[in-house]
């Protein structure tokens, strides 16, 4: 039944007329990559190495960001968020734009926006500055993503090579993850936090320059009419529904939570009405019909909410708690994103041998295993191996499950709408990432918040004290000396909590979701 409606639902969709690159006789084989598209592949890496470190380095400066602009716990998860919900609200509409304009042309502009923008965030001098600037690193970033994912679905024909070609940008992924922390650390301990946004800017300059000789200009020959009231629309729906969620998972339910999380679901219910009436929709929501489209979107939002989570979460523990420096937090970070790398390579290789549905479910119930392990942790240093273990098998599982994933959303639309179905893939796994952030870093901080123990804190100070982990680190420092081991014990503990409820949570989702993954029965994509 299920294989019926698949065919029923590409047939139905939109006939493209082929692309020079596209014609071939029925019994030839799809034209084979280039070696300029090969090296075109490295330039597009780039833009996504770039994203990477930002993030991963972004979690490590969250202690010094904490020290020198002392935000409140909602602006420290408005800095780190913020930026997945722009981008996030901004996907499907920049999808569209390059499909329209041109990838490549797209991919530029956004480099350029983005290392303006990584200049303010470098030299905030406050919250609501830095927030800003992470604003506009959102705008930029939306048109880097689906830009980079659409151009390889335009360059690679031949299904193999785009599998691997995928399979090298998601590890680039891994490996911009994998560097972050060892460079931010780095940065950390020899200049001030704003460094470790500088590091954007020569490789911006670097793709502004290689980009127009080794990229070719990629577009939908007949892109229609630019669907304005569909980006609005879609911007205001995730933005709000991501932030109701967040502010629900910190503070509970709240008449301003409950009545922005309806107008995010208003617009939604629109989006999707408006998406199933107009003749060229912004987001194809047939393509959702086809079951490994489906479930390829799900688990990427999935396996990146777990990710984003523990990296959020994962380099406060190992700073604050177990007190290690940025870069000793950074290599103990390094085994799981380096296994995140070599596991996005592998992946290219298991899809060759295993239906994709299987892959997926083995992957995603690793990542459950390495959730598992967290529950282990304890303020001791002795429970670092417990961390390197967990940690590393989340890196492993995640990295399979994003390339496979994306390779059965690209490989399911025609070439001329790479950019839409590339956008599709990366909104789901930015909603994933700001919600594992926004839900997991609620849900550790509100535990922190309930049981701490604030007994011999003076009461003007009970605020400061209960506002973050990082906060109470830095008060703890104001107390006397009879009372502060006890004091950030409790932190300690407190936060351990959180983390270990985080933990259940995350191995429970990945759990369903390998069970979803599992289910699915259709070949590969290709």
């Amino acid at each position: 039944m299920q294989t019926q409606q698949a065919q029923q639902v590409q047939r139905t969709l939109p006939t493209i007329p082929p692309t020079t690159s596209d014609i071939r006789t029925p019994d030839s084989a799809p034209p084979r990559a280039t070696a300029r598209a090969w090296a075109g592949l490295a330039a597009l890496a780039l833009a996504l190495l770039l994203l990477a470190v930002d993030a991963t380095v972004l979690d490590l400066a969250i202690p010094a960001i904490s020290a020198d602009l002392a935000p409140s716990t909602t602006q420290l998860l408005w800095i780190i968020d913020v930026y997945s919900f722009v981008l996030a609200g901004l996907l499907v509409m920049m999808g569209n734009l390059g499909d329209r304009i041109g990838r490549r042309r797209l991919l530029l502009i956004g480099a350029a926006g983005f290392g303006l923008a990584s200049l303010l965030a470098a030299w905030s001098v406050s919250p609501e500055m830095l927030i800003a600037a992470r604003v506009l690193q959102g705008v930029a970033g939306a048109t880097l993503m689906p830009a980079t994912l659409g151009l390889i679905r335009a360059m690679f024909l031949d299904p193999r090579q785009r599998t691997i070609a995928i399979a090298v940008w998601s590890a680039m992924a891994g490996g911009g993850a994998a560097a972050g922390p060892l460079l931010g650390g780095w940065l950390l301990e020899h200049f001030w936090w704003g460094s470790v946004f500088l590091v954007n800017v020569p490789v911006m300059l670097v793709l502004i320059a290689v980009g127009p000789l080794l990229v070719p200009e990629s577009r939908d020959p007949n892109p229609g009419r630019f669907d304005v009231v569909s980006a609005l629309l879609s911007m205001s729906a995730l933005v709000p529904l991501v932030y109701a969620i967040k502010e629900t998972a910190a503070h509970g339910f709240s008449p301003v939570a409950t009545v922005v999380g309806v107008i995010g679901a208003a617009a939604g219910i629109a989006f999707v009405r408006r998406q199933r009436r107009v003749e060229q929709p912004m987001l194809d929501l047939r393509l959702f019909a086809l079951p490994r489209f489906r479930t390829a979107v799900l688990t990427n939002l999935l396996a990146v909410f777990a990710l984003a989570g523990v990296l959020f979460f994962g380099s406060q523990y190992l700073q604050l708690v177990l007190g290690r420096s940025p870069m000793q937090a950074g290599v103990l970070l390094l085994p799981g994103l380096a296994a995140s790398v070599l596991a996005s390579l592998a992946a290219a290789w298991l899809v060759r041998f295993w239906r994709p549905g299987l892959v997926l479910a083995v992957s995603l119930a690793v990542a459950a295993l390495g959730a598992v392990a967290f529950l282990w942790l304890t303020p001791e240093a002795t429970s670092t191996t417990a961390f390197i273990i967990g940690f590393l098998l989340i890196g492993a599982g995640t990295g399979i499950a994003l390339t496979v994933s994306a390779d059965l959303v690209v490989s399911s639309a025609p070439v001329a709408r790479a950019g839409a179905a590339a956008a599709i893939s990366e909104t789901a796994y930015e909603t994933g990432v700001a919600l594992g952030v926004a839900v997991l870093g609620s849900a550790v901080m509100a535990v922190f918040r309930n049981g701490i123990d604030l007994t011999h804190v003076p009461a003007d100070g009970m605020g400061q004290a209960s506002e973050s982990l990082g906060a109470a680190t830095h008060f703890a420092r104001e107390l006397p000396e009879a009372v502060r081991s006890a004091f950030l014990a409790s932190a300690h503990e407190s936060f351990l909590d959180g983390m270990h409820l985080a933990a259940i949570g995350t191995a429970v989702i990945m759990a369903v979701a390998a069970v979803i993954a599992f289910r699915l029965r259709a070949d590969r994509a290709h």
